[in-house]
């Protein structure tokens, strides 16, 4: 089987303010994603909804070698990514399909092969 990263790229501003029953409806479509992951044959392997980017680390070391820690997110834009999955799958086009749940006029969903698989998503 080979393992794919979905993952999820959004913009955090408008998720703080979505409404608790937007949430819960946004929610609803993750839990019938996994539901349809299971009933298709594929198996999630992990993942998770991230925090803000605001409470984000980067580490990075200087010219000297030190470690050096900075808060915030690295990437200075709008989308940030808001969560992943880990599936592991012997089908990428009924993966791609399924994809097709999370994703909206406003939601993209970016899928990857890993790199260890040796499999690249075309």
């Amino acid at each position: 089987m080979t393992e794919y990263v979905i993952l999820l790229p959004g913009d955090e501003a408008v998720w703080e303010q979505t409404s608790p029953q937007e949430k819960a409806a946004v929610y609803a479509k993750h839990e019938e994603f996994a539901r349809t992951l299971q009933a298709r044959g594929h198996k999630v392997t992990g993942g998770a909804e991230l925090s803000h980017s605001r409470n984000a680390k980067q580490v990075s070391r200087s010219t000297a070698g030190d470690v050096v820690i900075t808060d915030g997110p690295y990437a200075e834009s709008v989308e940030q990514l808001t969560g992943f999955y880990l599936v592991e799958s012997d089908d990428l086009d009924d993966l791609l399909e399924i994809c097709g749940i999370l994703a909206d006029a406003e939601n993209v969903v970016e899928v990857r092969a890993a790199a260890d698989s040796g499999t690249q998503v075309d």
